[in-house]
């Protein structure tokens, strides 16, 4: 059982109402860091850092698909390059969803919805219906039929945690002899978000969390 509580809980978040934000989460966390065997300090902490990052301190569980047409050109270049070609798209979070996750993660085209319908959510933004699928399975939850699920604290935790587990990151997470522990951290960020955006800062709140969990 996680020895996680909610005073430190709390001492990780960044937000004004950390208190009962983690009164909130503290449960649904505990719970599903031992169901995913994230059992040690060195995991626990590596697997905060990731998702209190990622939901911006339990805030954010839907993906900010809101752009603007010059915003849309500096993310997504390849597909707007010119904002002309990106106004449709601008503020239009649906019909962005859907162009720029079509036929891809197990959606199907841009008319399907599927985009839209398994953008990211839960607080690792888990994303895709073949991702909702196989998470769905894991926790026995039809999350492609009542995909929202995923904004609750008990399955927003509990996806977080089985994308985790599923992804070997809890290995990556343990000390190795002769490792190199922030390389390490460094290949879990761009397991989790494709890349190393936000990297210094998801390094910093690691290492923050780090001295919580053993009470400095």
């Amino acid at each position: 059982m996680s020895h996680l509580t909610k005073d430190q809980l709390a001492a990780m978040l960044e937000h004004k109402n950390r208190q009962d934000l983690a009164a909130s989460w503290i449960e649904p966390v505990r719970q599903a860091m031992d169901e995913w065997e994230i059992n040690t300090d060195g995991r626990v902490a590596a697997f905060l850092a990731q998702v209190i990052h990622e939901s911006a301190s339990f805030n954010q569980l839907t993906e900010n698909l809101n752009y603007t047409a010059a915003r849309l050109c500096m993310v997504w270049p390849k597909r707007f390059e010119s904002t002309e070609a990106a106004a449709p798209f601008a503020n239009n979070p649906e019909r962005l969803a859907n162009l720029v996750y079509a036929n891809r993660m197990g959606n199907g085209d841009e008319r399907s919805g599927d985009g839209y319908s398994f953008r990211g959510r839960g607080l690792i933004q888990l994303t895709g219906r073949e991702n909702y699928t196989r998470c769905g399975l894991a926790l026995q939850q039809d999350l492609l039929a009542r995909p929202d699920l995923l904004l609750q604290p008990p399955a927003a935790s509990r996806s977080a945690a089985w994308f985790w587990k599923s992804r070997g990151l809890n290995e990556l997470a343990d000390a190795r002899p002769g490792g190199d522990a922030v390389a390490d951290f460094g290949r879990i960020t761009k397991i989790i978000n494709g890349g190393d955006h936000g990297l210094q800062a998801r390094i910093d709140l690691w290492r923050r969390l780090q001295k919580i969990l053993a009470g400095a």
